[in-house]
């Protein structure tokens, strides 16, 4: 039976408690950054999108609170839609002789694929209480595809 090799004692180690906590935070800070999508050093916001077909039409709900329309820019082709915005918000108290400020930046741009084409010259927007609705009709040819399957 053969014994591992072993280093030789060289004494006693010095822990050093705070270099193991940055170690810690650096290597923390890398996994997250491998998680999320970052741009520019900015959180990039990324809005949920909720998505409801009719025979006629195509409806898409973005939640982006915080913005205002005129922060937004959208472009619809046939088959997809881009959504892109920049959340800019800043907010100062004074009370009692102390200021407290805050603020929030972040970017985010999203594309959404369709699964049928639209009519991207008919598109409605409408942006409420931190939600953009939009309504997508359908192209004339989508609405009245018929598709034959064969039963095997």
């Amino acid at each position: 039976m053969k014994l591992a090799h072993r280093k030789p004692f060289q004494g006693i180690e010095r822990w050093e408690p705070l270099r193991e906590m940055e170690t810690l935070q650096r290597r923390m800070n890398h996994l997250f950054e491998q998680m999320m999508p970052w741009e520019d050093g900015d959180f990039a916001l990324m809005p949920s999108v909720e998505i409801d077909e009719t025979p006629d039409e195509i409806h898409l709900q973005l939640e982006v609170p915080g913005l205002e329309a005129k922060d937004l820019d959208i472009e619809v082709s046939e088959n997809s839609v881009l959504i892109a915005g920049e959340r800019k918000e800043e907010s100062k108290t004074k009370e009692k002789g102390v200021v407290r400020s805050e603020f929030h930046y972040g970017k985010f741009e999203r594309v959404i694929p369709l699964s049928t084409h639209v009519q991207n010259d008919k598109v409605k927007a409408e942006y409420k209480n931190g939600i953009l609705a939009l309504t997508l009709p359908k192209t004339e040819d989508e609405k009245h595809k018929v598709v034959k399957v064969k039963v095997s």
